[in-house]
């Protein structure tokens, strides 16, 4: 893989004082919401995190194109205290098992029931929910039983869009499960974060070939790859996933046993193409799987599968540098919050572990 961009190398830190880190270190407590989104009379009378969750059956969602038939079905983490509009980030699982028995063979799940990949993130969504931001991570089980198509990962986070388009002018069918949530979500500041295939997923749905499937109303305003697959079909032409026009982020891993720091290679891409800026942070000794703590052991699913055992970082430590990186990211591109730019050029390292950064300037629109 290439790298003509400057690298500059973000060192272990003891700035203590970092903000982004207190905050994505930090326990945290929320209130658990049932699917028709009633806060629980259990809830901390404190808490500053609301969670709640949809499901509209297994067989919701038909793609058009393909005919996958997929789940829809989302965990969502909002401010208990809303005001205004607040940005909306949509997180997307990439492959794994689709259902708790791995010897299920159809969708929906003929054994077990339907793996919780989309809850492995709810310590992002909930740090991010803290800060302002709306989030909602999607289940993707149905595509991984029965296709391998980017495609549809990006139609179905489009299918979520719509929903949540129809949520935020009072309708449609989150309305009545998200009640609190109706007129407080910004359609023209969304963020969008896929992890393994769903980093191909959200970069196919925001690549300049594949934008103008977005719902109507509905801006995609930054792009994070969290350890994404990347390989083009046919091989050498990555048209369907070159981002010029939407600013985006890349977290590879050294030690990822999955797909290596094969997601570099989008920056390669956009290298003299784009026109906002793009960047990357390598993570020394984290892996491909605990970005996700369902696919972390002690999970029941969970499997470690770091190339450098006896050297790979806490799962807690792991996400906590996420965390702290994509908050840096969507604070910026969502909120233009200026000085979140120093996370993501290196000038602010990220809190106790050793990292890589590269950014790729944009080009002058011509």
């Amino acid at each position: 893989m290439s790298r003509t961009a400057p690298h500059s190398t973000a060192r272990k830190s003891l700035v203590s004082a970092l903000i982004l880190a207190a905050c994505a270190l930090a326990p945290s407590t929320h209130a658990a919401v049932p699917a028709d989104g009633t806060p629980s009379p259990a809830a901390p009378a404190r808490a500053l995190t609301v969670t709640a969750e949809y499901d509209l059956g297994d067989t919701a969602f038909t793609d058009p194109q393909t005919g996958t038939v997929s789940e829809i079905r989302a965990v969502v983490h909002y401010p208990k205290h809303l005001s205004g509009q607040l940005p909306l980030v949509v997180q997307a699982h990439g492959s794994w098992l689709a259902c708790t028995d791995p010897t299920a063979q159809t969708w929906p799940c003929d054994k077990g029931t339907p793996e919780p990949s989309y809850r492995g993130y709810d310590y992002l969504g909930e740090q991010l929910a803290k800060r302002g931001f709306i989030t909602v991570s999607l289940s993707a089980n149905g595509i991984n039983m029965t296709s391998f198509d980017y495609g549809d990962r990006a139609r179905l986070v489009n299918e979520h869009l719509h929903l949540w388009k129809q949520l935020a002018a009072g309708k449609g069918p989150l309305a009545p499960r998200l009640p609190a949530l109706r007129s407080h979500v910004n359609m023209h500041q969304v963020g969008t974060m896929g992890h393994s295939r769903g980093g191909k997923g959200v970069m196919w749905e925001a690549s300049d070939k594949h934008i103008t499937e977005v719902p109507d109303g509905v801006r995609i305003a930054a792009v994070l790859a969290l350890a994404p697959v990347k390989f083009d079909d046919p091989e050498g032409d990555h048209s369907d996933t070159l981002v010029t026009h939407v600013p985006v982020a890349v977290v590879t891993s050294t030690c990822d046993g999955a797909v290596h720091e094969a997601g570099q290679e989008y920056l390669d891409d956009a290298e003299g193409k784009t026109h906002e800026p793009a960047y990357s942070v390598s993570v020394q000794n984290a892996n491909h799987n605990y970005y996700n703590a369902d696919w972390t052991p002690p999970s029941p699913s969970g499997v470690d599968d770091s190339t450098c055992p006896g050297q790979e970082l806490t799962p807690h430590t792991q996400q906590g540098a996420l965390t702290a990186y994509a908050t840096a990211f969507y604070e910026r591109f969502l909120k233009d919050d200026k000085p979140s730019t120093n996370v993501l050029t290196g000038k602010q390292p990220l809190p106790g572990v050793t990292s890589k950064v590269r950014v790729v300037q944009p080009v002058k629109r011509g």
